[in-house]
């Protein structure tokens, strides 16, 4: 999203043995056995270079490198350990920030010219053969580069989970043949229509069932963060019964996998062009009356905004009394920035409202704190925000209740979360 949106080039590289470039933090031995030949057998050696399994390892390798990027002129975001950015001049003058990102070995680098920035890492390190290129994967994700018909000339990055989603499947389908069981074809949607997984009251799991089932969630849990939110609340709503799942659960986690095989692909497009708002649809209201020591809390600390701007579209609803054992709601919101999906969330709220007014309000004021949250990212790393972030809800009286100056409510925790948004 940051590389198209300031017409940035991305490179990817990995670090050779990268635990071996750092020392040892601490004073550690060993006692030689026959890997270290016969004439050192039962002798001490001292260790010197940070081994993998030792505890401080990852810690003495983090150090090593992060001394390397200071002296380069990078320093650390304080939003993110393994984010650095570095002000720089393109070379038709335009200001902007330069991004490594850093995980274990793997760097991934932000730039007008990212070789430049690899080439430096190199010098010092030794990086993989065949590891320096335009990334095509990351942390399971498959990366690409896409055209939009819109914008022939505009490159746009792209993320999706087909390679993950499609191994996952085959994995799956292997363990249900030897129980002489296969996934249905055909699935639209993740759970059954009418499936309620708090009415679910089949026979509990045993051991080994739950286990495997706790598996199959941490998998769909991961396929909802490389790009499939089309299985977010479905994986959410089962995710509720990892301590004690039924048959039931179990079968529907088969059901969203039999989903995932008949739609295996899908990705999200990180586009950085700006929505279009039509502005009328927001009433314009004077609130200095009502709140006049109100201020947008921008940190003292951020570094000074460049590159282009984003606007921050928020999309909020909730299913009124959705759980129908405990009554409370299901909260769902979606935020863009420009139009890249930026987060998704889906959870229970803690308190069982009366009516939909007041787990949208809920829905809402967690909104609200969503946004802020992204705005400190966003300013954290330089990049600049337009206007007022837009929050699109679909319940009229919670809309009207808050862009009305006389409107007012009588129970305590609505009339908190109304100053709140």
């Amino acid at each position: 999203m940051i590389a198209t949106l300031n017409d940035l080039d991305i490179l990817s590289a990995n670090i050779r043995n990268a635990y071996l470039n750092a020392s040892t933090k601490d004073k550690v031995h060993t006692i030689c056995g026959i890997e270290f030949g016969h004439n050192n057998i039962g002798r001490i050696a001292v260790i010197s270079r940070a081994l993998y399994g030792l505890k401080s390892s990852g810690a003495a390798w983090r150090s090593t490198l992060a001394s390397t990027l200071n002296e380069s002129g990078f320093k650390l975001t304080l939003v993110d350990p393994d984010v650095w950015m570095r002000p720089t001049t393109k070379e038709d003058g335009t200001e902007y920030y330069e991004y490594i990102f850093v995980y274990v070995d793997e760097t991934l680098a932000i730039s007008e010219k990212p070789s430049i920035i690899i080439k430096g890492i190199g010098d010092v390190y030794r990086l993989k053969k065949g590891s320096v290129l335009r990334p095509t994967s990351y942390l399971g994700a498959t990366i690409k580069e896409n055209k939009l018909p819109d914008r022939p000339n505009k490159i746009v990055w792209s993320m999706s989970a087909d390679k993950y989603v499609k191994e996952a499947i085959t994995t799956l389908e292997i363990d249900l043949l030897s129980q002489d069981f296969k996934l249905t074809s055909n699935i639209h949607t993740p759970l059954a229509t009418s499936y309620r997984p708090e009415s679910d009251f089949l026979p509990l799991l045993d051991d080994d069932h739950l286990n495997w089932y706790q598996q199959l969630i941490g998998v769909l849990r991961w396929t909802v963060e490389l790009s499939r939110i089309d299985t977010h609340l479905s994986m959410a709503l089962l995710a509720q019964y990892l301590a004690q799942p039924r048959v039931g659960h179990l079968h529907q986690a088969f059901c969203v996998f039999a989903y995932l095989k008949t739609h295996p692909r899908s990705r999200i497009i990180l586009d950085d062009s700006g929505p279009y708002v039509y502005e009328e649809q927001f009433t314009k209201v004077d609130w200095t009356s009502f709140y006049p020591d109100a201020h947008e809390s921008i940190p003292i600390n951020a570094p000074p905004p460049r590159g282009n701007q984003i606007l921050i579209s928020c999309f909020v609803d909730s299913d009124h009394a959705g759980n129908h054992i405990m009554h409370r709601s299901r909260t769902g919101i979606i935020i863009f920035c420009n139009q890249a999906l930026i987060i998704c969330y889906s959870k229970h709220q803690n308190t069982v409202e009366m009516s939909s007014f007041g787990s949208e309000c809920i829905t809402l004021k967690n909104a609200v704190e969503m946004i802020e949250a992204q705005c400190y990212k966003l300013c954290m790393v330089g990049i600049p925000i337009t206007g007022p972030a837009n929050i699109y809800c679909d319940n009229n009286s919670v809309v009207n209740n808050t862009t009305i100056l006389e409107s007012t409510l009588n129970k305590k925790h609505n009339s908190i979360t109304y100053h709140k948004v």
